[in-house]
């Protein structure tokens, strides 16, 4: 049976993919490259910010340390927070708090699994005040391999279990929702179903690689994605 949702962060809860990629671009042009727009759609969304550098570099030959990446990214995060910190109003997707109201009275429990930074995460929740809806938070620093590896996801279920003892998770019983493809593989390769939201890529992109895929947080039919649980596990 479904017990718990998992969200993605970037490109679910906040529309900020064009603030990352701007960045990113302003890190090549400080290392002396070209941005290439293709290459932010085709390494990034999705990733980690290391995985995205490290392999944006590689390609152009960059062989980096990871201290250097490590400065990199912080370069990049403080950025980050001064273009958030300068906006009136946080991109948050429209629908977000009536859909996790939603999910938290069908008696569903909440986590949030991203490539992200704690502090851009925390920065973002606390400011549109919904950090009361996730019980657990996985982000980019705490684990090792970035989406499609399903290293996050398993985590998020490791951890609702030490919270919960009596919850007994399993991936099978998780709900993720997703806006990329390395994101829907991560989640699935964690052996959980995936609702694929249209936000970065087209409903019918979304709708071959997910189990379900919605246009708006508000299309999520959690009456039909439970039965759909219920009957898989009789």
């Amino acid at each position: 049976m479904l017990k718990v949702v998992l969200f993605d962060f970037n490109g679910v809860i906040i529309n900020d993919e064009s603030i990352h990629q701007e960045l990113i671009e302003d890190i090549l042009l400080g290392e002396n490259l070209t941005p290439k727009a293709y290459e932010f759609q085709e390494l990034c969304l999705g990733r980690s910010d290391r995985t995205c550098l490290r392999d944006i570099l590689a390609r152009r030959s960059r062989i980096v340390s990871d201290d250097y990446l490590t400065k990199l990214i912080q370069k990049k995060s403080i950025s980050y927070l001064e273009k958030l910190e300068k906006l009136e109003k946080l991109p948050i997707y429209s629908g977000l708090e009536t859909c996790l109201e939603k999910v938290k009275n069908k008696g569903l429990r909440i986590g949030l699994v991203t490539g992200a930074l704690r502090s851009e995460v925390d920065f973002i929740l606390q400011r549109s005040v919904l950090t009361r809806y996730f019980e657990i938070i996985v982000t980019g620093e705490e684990i090792n391999n970035s989406k499609p590896n399903p290293e996050g996801y398993l985590l998020a279920v490791e951890r609702f279990n030490r919270l919960d003892f009596n919850l007994r998770l399993q991936p099978t019983e998780c709900l993720v929702i997703e806006d990329s493809p390395a994101g829907i593989e991560a989640a699935k390769r964690a052996k959980m179903q995936v609702v694929g939201i249209a936000n970065t890529y087209p409903f019918h992109f979304m709708q071959r690689l997910s189990n379900w895929a919605i246009d708006y947080l508000k299309d999520l039919e959690l009456e039909r994605i439970e039965t759909v649980f219920n009957r898989s596990s009789t």
